[in-house]
């Protein structure tokens, strides 16, 4: 109401044409007040890092470890948004062997991709809607994979004797954010997400060369900017 008033003052006291002119700039004003209430971002570009927990056939061969993530999201309609991501893990599964190259002897190490894509609902609440609960999921890509350590960002060294693992599975996910700034341009959150899926290729790690059930708990703080 203070915002309302804020738009034509104490004009209400005139009579005649200039209070029906009134009335419409009052009708104008609240309909600027009630857009601005269901405002959200169209584009979401997040950010986010956490830990990434292996599980069902991967349980014993490989271990929990750091993940970033990198997701963009288009939000289509208030309470909808279409996404798609990528997931990096680092070294789950405790590879820590040598090659010889051209260049001397470098490190090999292990990473695990994941490249989702899919949707969530997205359900707004509190003030303005500056706070926010949202689920979803989708398809995924799975793929690990060695890869030898560079020892120069300007040239890089192939890996001929690394090992690869991939398939399809899907994820689902759940999480919180709140808007850090009256603009709700910033946001800050947490988002557990799940992919379940069976991948199959070489010997990696502990892993042998067959088909594998695998599934991944991840969970990650998360900074996203939406415009």
């Amino acid at each position: 109401m203070e915002s309302l008033a804020s738009c034509f003052g104490r004009q209400w006291l005139m009579r005649g044409p200039a209070r029906l002119s009134l009335v419409w700039i009052a009708a104008a004003c609240l309909a600027s007040l009630l857009s601005a209430q269901d405002y959200f971002g169209k584009y979401n570009f997040t950010l986010g890092a956490g830990a990434a927990i292996p599980q069902q056939d991967l349980d014993n061969a490989f271990t929990t470890a750091p993940v970033v993530n990198f997701n963009f999201g288009y939000r289509f309609a208030r309470n909808f948004q279409a996404d798609i991501g990528f997931d990096t893990v680092f070294g789950a599964a405790d590879i820590r062997t040598f090659t010889r190259t051209d260049i001397g002897v470098l490190e090999i190490n292990d990473r695990q991709y994941f490249l989702p894509v899919g949707g969530r609902i997205v359900l707004p609440f509190g003030e303005s809607g500056r706070h926010e609960f949202y689920a979803g999921g989708g398809g995924a890509y799975m793929r690990y994979s060695e890869v030898i350590r560079q020892p120069s960002d300007f040239f890089r060294i192939p890996c001929t004797v690394c090992s690869r693992r991939s398939g399809w599975g899907g994820y689902g996910l759940a999480g919180f954010r709140s808007s850090i700034n009256r603009g709700r341009n910033l946001w800050v959150g947490v988002t557990t997400k799940v992919y379940r899926g069976r991948t199959d290729g070489e010997q990696f790690g502990d892993v042998p060369p067959i088909r594998t059930r695998d599934r991944w708990t991840m969970v990650q703080g998360e900074f996203t900017f939406a415009f």
